[in-house]
């Protein structure tokens, strides 16, 4: 199946059947373009999704663990350390996620860009 039918059958308005069914060869590539960067994007929101819920249990692990520091021992402390460490290092996770869908938002504005009117 070549990429014309796949897009026609997958997106059958009226108005984006107008523009698929323009057979230029520059277009058709900004257009497979367009469609990778929606997918990462799309990819991207899930995976943030995941990771901020796995934050919110680090987060919720590490609240415990440093109250058991303040009233526990050695092996408490070391304990809340490591969870800070966690914490710290889905932030990071998080925040570069974020950073690379920013990146991608304004590669596919760019390119809706050039789309002909």
């Amino acid at each position: 199946m070549d990429f014309e039918s796949i897009v026609y059958t997958n997106f059958t308005t009226p108005a984006r059947r107008r523009f698929y069914d323009v057979r230029s060869g520059a277009l058709d590539r900004l257009a497979r373009r367009l469609f990778r960067l929606n997918d990462r994007i799309r990819s991207l929101d899930r995976e943030i999704r995941l990771v901020e819920s796995e934050l919110g249990h680090h987060r919720s692990l590490n609240d415990d663990a440093r109250r058991d520091a303040e009233v526990g021992n050695y092996i408490d402390r070391e304990e809340a350390g490591l969870t800070q460490g966690d914490v710290r290092r889905f932030e990071r996770t998080l925040a570069k996620l974020r950073q690379t869908r920013l990146e991608l938002i304004a590669k596919r504005d760019e390119l809706l860009g050039r789309l002909p009117d």
